[in-house]
């Protein structure tokens, strides 16, 4: 870039911010000199990167030192709620998972963020899409959270060697499994090595527990989003003991063994690894893969990728005697060619909160500081970066494709990604991630410690479900099962 081209960036950026500071009633420029934003999210490097690579940025326009702190994602969840409680206040802001919320607003920790937002022209908030307005920002009608990344689990596929093989996308788990069998132990990027049919995360404690509801899904939530994949709206039960879940985990299973011999091991970033080095057919993930795959330091598969909403189910569980039964319009009133598809807004999206107990002027700075990485100078460039972390959730990291070709991809690969992701938001079957108290209770201990002993032969089909099951029901049971269930179909906006 050059220099006069470098000048001209700044100033829009500071411009944008002034805006920001401007419509709060805060003086621009130097504001914030002298304050110190203590900012703690997860290890990364995702997530993290964009925050300190921008940092020293921000304190150049306002004077505000921004400090990263990071932590690894298992403990992040307990670290602030530890910290929040205990009142030690080590954190002026977090960039963390908005389903927490549920355990974080109600004792009041997060600062309400509702004026903020609607006042604050340079965030344009309107142009977040709705669904992370909604969702990802809002709880129980207030917004305590920027946006600042969108996430849905969506299917990636080598397009080249599906169509030199004559195969289509695959529209159903079965079709994965077929097509992950296909190419699994033949060399796909040239090396001489024999490679894998499909790549997966299936680390525990390494978010895994998110690709078994990303199939999960296709079985048990066919009534549209309200529906829930959790639980019974009626009466809290957990839906995880049944001919659907059953099918789930055997697909899981299944998956298990077609991929790399140490599958059990790979986390998200050895599972992107390996597809953009070329070594995969398939893999489920978040929108990482899309900017990845054209990154040219790494990627042996640029123009090479295609991407698909998640796969479904032409079979899905009747909740009145828990098995499953072909799709009619009556039981998948959303399926396409008879295939119910459920897509994932997996996790909903890292957010940027504000700790309620800072003092005025830190508030004011952590806010300024979260518009601004959120704001759409900086993160349309951020979400085509596939280091970031961030996916894209503004209308207009859909409509401009700009950025996405300067970053490398071709228009066609932009639309192909932007598509399976923009396909997932306008479905009126999509299922939302849990957020009630205790939702990492739920996800990253008990399904997430069931599943590993699954996936390690420790537990049969029978025994996983059950124990899901027990552990869920007992929690919910320790907390409140009326209180539990009024927050669970609070967040699915159900109000008969």
């Amino acid at each position: 870039m050059s220099r006069y081209l470098a000048r001209a960036v700044l100033l829009v950026m500071a411009v944008g911010l002034v805006a920001a500071c401007n419509s709060n009633n805060s003086p621009s420029g130097g504001q914030f000199s002298g304050t110190t934003v203590r900012v703690v999210t997860f290890t990364g490097p995702q997530i993290a990167e964009p925050l300190q690579r921008r940092a020293p940025d921000f304190e150049k326009l306002t004077g505000a030192k921004i400090e990263v702190i990071t932590v690894p994602f298992s403990d992040l969840y307990q670290k602030l709620l530890t910290d929040f409680a205990t009142k030690t206040n080590s954190y002026d802001a977090t960039v963390f998972d908005p389903q927490w919320m549920g355990d974080y607003v109600p004792p009041g920790y997060l600062e309400d963020l509702s004026n903020r937002v609607t006042s604050d022209s340079a965030l344009q908030w309107n142009d977040i899409a709705p669904f992370f307005r909604d969702f990802s920002a809002t709880f129980k009608g207030h917004v305590y959270t920027v946006p600042l990344d969108g996430d849905f689990q969506m299917v990636y596929y080598r397009k080249d060697l599906l169509q030199r093989d004559g195969l289509q996308p695959p529209e159903t788990w079965q079709d994965y499994i077929s097509i992950a069998k296909h190419f699994q132990g033949k060399d796909l990027n040239g090396d001489g090595k024999a490679d894998y049919g499909s790549c997966l995360a299936m680390k525990r404690s390494a978010q895994s527990y998110w690709m078994y509801i990303s199939i999960a899904a296709a079985y048990l939530q066919s009534q549209g989003t309200k529906q829930g994949t959790f639980f019974s709206t009626d009466n809290m039960q957990p839906l995880m003991n049944n001919a659907g879940a059953a099918a789930a985990l055997d697909v899981y299973k299944q998956l298990s063994k077609l991929g790399p011999p140490d599958q059990l091991n790979n986390d998200v970033g050895d599972s992107r690894g390996l597809f953009v080095t070329g070594r995969c057919a398939l893999s489920l993930d978040w929108g990482d893969i899309g900017p990845l795959a054209v990154d040219k330091t790494q990627s042996k598969v640029q123009d090479k990728v295609g991407a698909v909403i998640l796969p479904g189910s032409k079979q899905v569980l009747d909740r009145s005697t828990g098995q499953l039964v072909d799709c009619n319009s009556t039981i998948c009133p959303y399926a396409t060619n008879g295939v119910n598809h459920s897509p994932f807004a997996a996790f909903g999206g890292w957010s940027g909160a504000v700790n309620k107990a800072a003092s005025s002027k830190v508030k004011d700075a952590a806010y300024a500081f979260l518009s601004y990485m959120s704001q759409p100078a900086q993160s349309s460039i951020d979400v085509t970066i596939g280091k970031t972390g961030f996916n894209p959730y503004r209308t207009s990291h859909f409509t401009n494709l700009g950025p996405w070709e300067t970053s490398g991809m071709s228009e066609t690969a932009a639309k192909d990604y932007l598509g399976a992701i923009s396909s997932s938001l306008k479905s009126p079957n999509m299922v939302l991630d849990l957020r009630i108290p205790q939702t990492s209770f739920y996800q990253q201990t008990a399904l997430d410690t069931a599943l590993a002993q699954f996936l390690a032969g420790e537990l049969s089909t029978s025994q996983t479900m059950t124990q899901i099951t027990n552990q869920w029901n007992s929690k919910t049971d320790e907390i409140g099962r009326q209180a539990q269930l009024d927050a669970y179909r609070s967040s699915l906006s159900v109000t008969k």
